[in-house]
């Protein structure tokens, strides 16, 4: 990172609705997180860490599958909701960029959606923290363009334009050959590509609306039209989308890496 205290910022954006995030946005990801444990084949005797953890869903069902759970994310406030949820995990408060482990601490390292083009650098930390052999599981967004829910991340692009930008250019990790590139270049081999399964569901517009303002790139697009008029875009996106019994669903392409540190 060029500033290194710039992940001191993320909570502004991330923690800022932590409850609203864990409760209403989180749950969604639930498949993300259970396909890339089972790719890995996380279980009983597995070490693992979750980067970006956020309000810790993921490390919780790790744990489920017998994993002794570490994370690390820059948000405060969701960090304590990840201790409430795992309060046994080693979850601590910090930069991806400088893991606060030792090398060769982990069986396993994952990381939803965490790890984007704009920074590539966490990779080297990963690598470090890896054992001989270690696995590891990245997810980032695919082709959000031709997925039946990218409605559903519109409300994003209210941001300011160099906003909107650098969203841009944090998905490219989903590009082809982009990713599998970047984790070759850190050291990592086996590299493979999967899709990984991603929808969203909310029970009626106003729910949906609340629950995308609690993440990041809400904020950014709250700061430049505040947050009567982002939510008030949200819903009538959403109301668009409404089918008769049943729930608003936004299925968007998430794009897995799976790799190994060579042993």
């Amino acid at each position: 990172m060029n500033d290194p205290t710039a992940w001191t910022l993320v909570d502004e954006g991330w923690g800022r609705r932590a409850v609203d995030f864990a409760t209403l946005s989180e749950p969604g990801n639930c498949r993300e997180y259970v396909a890339v444990h089972q790719h890995l084949g996380v279980g009983d005797g597995d070490r693992l860490l979750d980067i970006a953890c956020g309000a810790g869903l993921a490390l919780e069902l790790a744990s489920v599958r017998g994993a002794d759970v570490a994370g690390i994310d820059a948000s405060a406030r969701l960090v304590a909701v990840a201790r409430d949820r795992s309060p046994d995990a080693d979850i601590r408060v910090g930069d991806m960029h400088d893991l606060p482990w030792d090398d060769a601490s982990f069986d396993v390292v994952t990381s939803f959606r965490g790890v984007w083009g704009t920074t590539p650098l966490a990779l080297q930390e990963i690598h470090r923290v890896l054992k001989s052999g270690g696995r590891v599981g990245l997810t980032v967004w695919g082709h959000i363009k031709n997925s039946p829910g990218a409605w559903a991340l519109a409300p994003f692009r209210l941001a300011a334009p160099p906003k909107v930008d650098n969203q841009r250019n944090m998905v490219a990790l989903g590009r082809p050959g982009v990713g599998e590139e970047l984790l070759e270049k850190f050291g990592f081999t086996e590299v493979r590509r999967v899709t990984v399964p991603f929808a969203w569901e909310f029970a009626d517009p106003a729910v949906y609306a609340r629950a995308l303002a609690s993440t990041g790139p809400a904020y950014e697009a709250i700061q430049n039209v505040g947050d009567e008029a982002f939510a008030e875009a949200a819903i009538e996106t959403a109301k668009e989308r409404l089918r008769a019994g049943l729930p608003l669903r936004a299925s968007i392409d998430v794009v897995g890496y799976l790799a190994r540190k060579e042993a």
